[in-house]
């Protein structure tokens, strides 16, 4: 790399071998590591007018020293110095602490600049800088750095400076003329600059703006090359069947598709038929169909004389796959078989037998059928359901099972457009937005916890009349630190409660999945009425019959999982009800506790969610595949994201991006990366 930006800091004239190691720490070790180590926020310096101040913000005013400033001490070493101000038609108080000095250096009229905090209630502002002059334009933005042990602020600002001077002449402009014309962009080099000494908030914006579009660019590039890389250098399988025969399989169908199930289809259709493999994420709501359309799938694999496979996470969650499959399959000469770790010795060798010699045409199973025992006579499409519960070399080992296989991964979480496009962005994405006809809405409603009471009195109603309920809590065991209700209490309590009319069940993570399936198994069967529950249920549990779902203490959960949560209930034919008990505290409980009461839509809670809880947690813990960007925000800054994400796609896939000379910087990040092996660019 013959770019003088990549030489160690220690080549900045002005950074030492001790300044350099304290650098280090920080993971700044070239020239570009410190020219792109961006401030995190910025104290603004501009004068405003106090009538616009809200309380408690930081405000920076000028004003005439009024009356003699008066200093008091309390303790030995602790004083308060009051001065009064007349900032405009505005009498105030400034005051500081432990800084007695100040009051030497004031005269009555002086005009002085101060910058603080202000307390709208008592008109005063908490000084923490003051000047004794009047206000300097030059400082109206300062930018303000993370840093690390012996590195101020204000060193970072001078290293930057350094290295600025020396390399300014450097910086390379790896966005081309057209897309900076287009967009009207700013050049790297003065966007750089401005990110570090801005003059002003619109400078500011429009640096910000360069960094953000720049960034989210790059990473799509690698997404839509890792793409073409995937769909060039590993052939898939072109397979051939009858459209005719799939229509009449289709019309069959106990309920005709919706609108979305067809396109759905069509997407998943027109990739088997592809000699490239079909690498597809499809994303539907709780209850939208995508059972009928994995079936389609693999009976459109079936007839080009292939075998399919359908990995879930659980066992029950198999067997419920298996019975909606043999059922609609149940008319035609397809063989359908089950594959879990319970299934042992001869029946088990039996089944790998008849799965080896192409007698099984559809294998459901948990990861025991990524077993090495495991082996398909011809093995043409993979479906995964609720992909993000498998790891990457789960889903990997199952793939292999075949000569490259075509993939699709289904989950029923609705992820929002923007982590769809980043996290996932190297997948096809389908997305079943519709729900089948005649399906009742679930009723929603938010109760606090004194209402207790009558919420039990409602659930022994509904279960008087057959029907069943879950209650679900966020901790297995009381703890000391979250006052939240846990399960093992809420099943003692009511168990007593129902004792003699219903039997209450209790199920959590510390279970065996034995003890798990044994649970659930006595009530999917009507044995258990009640089931007290962690989160564990939240995916792929199937029990018609039950019709209301409490969850304690809803708050701490996020609107995607509260939904998942509601799902469990609304299977059937009877009016379900979700119970959200809560008490929030913050103004961001109460809105998630609003929203979920009121809609049902899983693509508008999860975009909701993602405002609220923002990317890192969306999955519930933080998302290894979630990239981290250094200005941009995909929240907030989604509409540049699918703006960059299209431009990437047009790129990559023109002949120009991988020849011209004005690509080249594109094309290296690309290499640096390790998207691109070098010889791949040529």
């Amino acid at each position: 790399m013959n770019n003088p930006l990549y030489d160690p800091i220690t080549n900045i004239k002005g950074i030492g071998e001790e300044s350099a190691n304290h650098l280090f720490e920080m993971n700044i070790y070239k020239v570009k590591d410190l020219l792109e180590y961006f401030p995190y926020r910025y104290e603004d310096y501009q004068l405003r007018d106090l009538a616009e101040v809200k309380h408690d913000e930081r405000v920076t005013v000028e004003g005439k020293v009024h009356s003699e400033p008066s200093l008091q001490y309390f303790g030995r070493k602790r004083n308060r110095l009051t001065i009064r101000v007349l900032v405009g038609r505005y009498l105030i108080k400034a005051v500081c602490f432990n800084r007695p000095y100040v009051k030497e250096k004031l005269e009555l009229n002086q005009t002085i600049t101060i910058t603080g905090k202000w307390d709208q209630h008592r008109q005063t502002i908490t000084v923490s800088e003051i000047s004794f002059t009047p206000y300097s334009i030059d400082k109206e933005i300062e930018p303000v750095y993370s840093v690390k042990g012996k590195v101020t602020v204000k060193g970072m600002r001078r290293f930057i400076s350094l290295a600025f001077n020396q390399y300014i002449e450097f910086i390379e402009e790896n966005i081309p003329d057209a897309l900076l014309n287009k967009y009207k962009l700013l050049p790297k080099g003065m966007a750089l600059q401005v990110m570090h000494a801005p003059k002003c908030h619109e400078d500011l914006k429009q640096a910000r703006r360069r960094f953000v579009y720049e960034e989210f660019l790059l990473f799509q590039l690698r997404m839509q090359a890792l793409r073409k890389v995937e769909r060039e250098h590993s052939q898939g399988i072109q397979q051939e069947f009858s459209r005719t025969s799939l229509e009449s399989f289709i019309n069959t169908l106990p309920f005709p598709l919706t609108n979305a199930q067809v396109r759905v289809v069509d997407e998943i259709i027109g990739d088997l038929e592809k000699p490239y493999r079909m690498n597809r994420l499809l994303q539907g709501d709780v209850g939208s169909g995508k059972t009928v359309v994995s079936a389609i799938a693999l009976y459109s694999t079936i007839l080009a004389g292939y075998q399919g496979a359908l990995m879930v996470p659980t066992e029950i969650l198999a067997e419920q796959h298996m019975s909606s499959l043999q059922e609609l399959f149940s008319s035609y000469d397809v063989k359908v078989e089950l594959l879990t770790s319970s299934v042992k010795g001869k029946r088990r060798r039996e089944l790998l037998g008849s799965l080896e010699a192409g007698e099984i045409d559809i294998l459901v199973g948990t990861h025991a059928l990524i077993q090495d025992e495991v082996n398909f006579n011809r093995l043409g499409l993979v479906i995964t359901d609720e992909q993000h519960r498998f790891g990457v070399e789960q889903r990997r080992v199952l793939r292999e099972k075949g000569e490259n296989p075509d993939v699709l991964f289904m989950t029923a979480t609705p992820i929002p457009r923007t982590l769809a496009i980043t996290v996932f962005g190297e997948m096809d994405v389908s997305v079943i937005d519709e729900m089948p006809a005649g399906r009742k809405v679930i009723e929603t409603y938010w109760a606090k916890h004194d209402m207790l009471e009558r919420i039990l009195a409602f659930i022994e109603k509904e279960l008087a009349k057959g029907r069943q309920a879950y209650v679900i809590c966020p901790l297995i065991e009381e703890s000391d630190k979250l006052d939240v209700q846990n399960a093992i209490d809420v099943h003692s309590t009511l168990t007593y409660h129902f004792q003699g009319r219903f039997k209450v069940g209790l199920m959590h993570g510390r279970l065996s999945s034995d003890e798990k399936d044994s649970v659930m198994k006595q009530f999917s069967q009507n044995e258990v009425q009640l089931l007290v529950s962690t989160t564990v249920v939240e995916v792929g549990v199937n029990v018609p019959n039950a019709t209301i779902m409490v969850i304690y203490d809803a708050e701490r959960f996020g609107l995607s999982q509260l939904h998942q949560l509601r799902g469990r209930v609304g299977r059937g034919s009877e009016q379900s009800y979700c119970i959200l008990l809560a008490d929030p505290k913050s103004e961001v409980g109460k809105e998630r506790m609003r929203i979920m009461s009121e809609t049902n839509d899983g693509f508008v809670l999860s975009e909701k969610d993602l405002e609220l809880r923002g990317p890192g947690d969306f999955f519930g813990k933080k998302q290894s595949g979630m990239p981290e960007f250094k200005v941009a925000d995909m929240v907030h800054d989604y509409r540049a994201l699918e703006v960059a994400r299209d431009d990437a796609t047009r790129l990559i896939q023109s002949n120009a991006f991988w020849k011209d000379e004005q690509y080249k910087l594109l094309r290296k990040d690309l290499e640096l990366s390790g998207v691109l092996d070098g010889d791949k660019l040529d």
